[in-house]
Order: structure tokens, then C-alpha cells, then sequence
């Protein structure tokens, strides 16, 4: 499995990124945690919620200018994975990166060859404090190595990512 993380300073611009993949149906929401129902009452993705949801942790820090985890979990394409594997994973890559506790929604995105995912988060806790990001693309290699062995997955050593 191969991730990409970006950052970025506002939510904002990865949720309407994936919004225009949902509205074209080229993705699909697979799973939020700590946020306010992302949909509106006839069935659309709402990004006003979801900011909403965000909100909190951008006003207990005004100083920090990369606020945004944007992460794309790629699996080979030779690994066909149920929604429910998928949103494990989602949430296991959460917990081990330090997002286990925040905010975030999950997109299943469709629009290549293979499923995969986009992970859309703040990197500010409840408390202000950032969560520390100190070689985040090592720790995410890692962690996606160990996740290909504990699923069963394709290694995808060498691979590009997806973005």
C-alpha cells in the first residue's frame, strides 16, 4: 500500500476535492469519526458541516498554518478489499499516524483503476496543541508495511502513489 500525505491550511480544499469525486460518483463517503452528520437532509455531502466539525480545533489555535491531514492510502490493485476492511484500515492507519482521536472523514475514491482512499483530518488536538508531525512520511511507510502484512495485502514497494 503505498501513501501520499499533504498538508495544507485549510480543510477546506481537500473536502471539496472530494466532494467534486462524490458529486460525479467517483467516490463515496466510507466513514467519519468525530464529526457532525457530513450529509444534508436530501442526501449531499454538506462541506459547511464538515468545516463545522473542524471548526473547534482551528479556533484553539490560530498560529499554526498547516492545519490539514490529507493522506491517500493506495493498495495494490491486486487487493480486492471490502468497505469494511477498508474503513479497518482507515482506522488503524488513523490511530497509528496520532489522528486516532480526531476528527476526520474517509473517502473511497474510484476514479482509477483500483479503489482507494483519502483521509481528510486536522493535525491541531482540542487542546491547541499540533500533533507532532515529525517525519510523518516514515512513520506512514511503516505503518502501511505493517498493514500489507497484517491484511494479507500486495507489498507495493517501489510503487508510486496515487494521488
Amino acid at each position: 500500500m503505498v501513501a501520499n500525505i499533504r498538508s495544507g491550511s485549510s480543510p477546506g480544499g481537500a473536502l471539496y476535492y472530494n466532494k467534486e469525486k462524490v458529486d460525479k460518483d467517483e467516490a463515496e463517503v466510507l466513514l467519519w469519526q468525530k464529526m457532525l452528520e457530513p450529509y444534508d437532509k436530501c442526501g449531499r455531502l454538506d462541506i459547511d458541516v464538515c468545516m463545522e466539525s473542524f471548526m473547534p480545533y482551528l479556533e484553539a489555535n490560530r498560529r499554526t498554518t498547516n492545519t490539514v491531514f490529507h493522506a491517500s492510502l493506495n493498495p495494490s490493485p491486486e487487493d480486492r478489499l471490502t468497505d469494511e476492511q477498508l474503513r479497518e484500515i482507515a482506522q488503524e492507519y488513523m490511530e497509528r499516524m496520532g489522528y486516532g482521536d480526531q476528527p476526520f472523514v474517509v473517502f473511497k475514491h474510484e476514479d482509477i483503476a483500483r479503489s482507494h482512499l483519502h483521509i481528510v483530518s486536522i493535525c491541531i488536538g482540542p487542546d491547541g496543541k499540533t500533533i507532532d508531525r515529525y517525519n510523518d512520511r516514515k512513520r506512514s511507510q511503516e505503518i502501511t508495511r505493517e498493514l500489507e502484512r497484517q491484511y494479507g495485502l500486495h507489498s507495493s514497494q517501489g510503487e508510486r502513489p496515487v494521488f
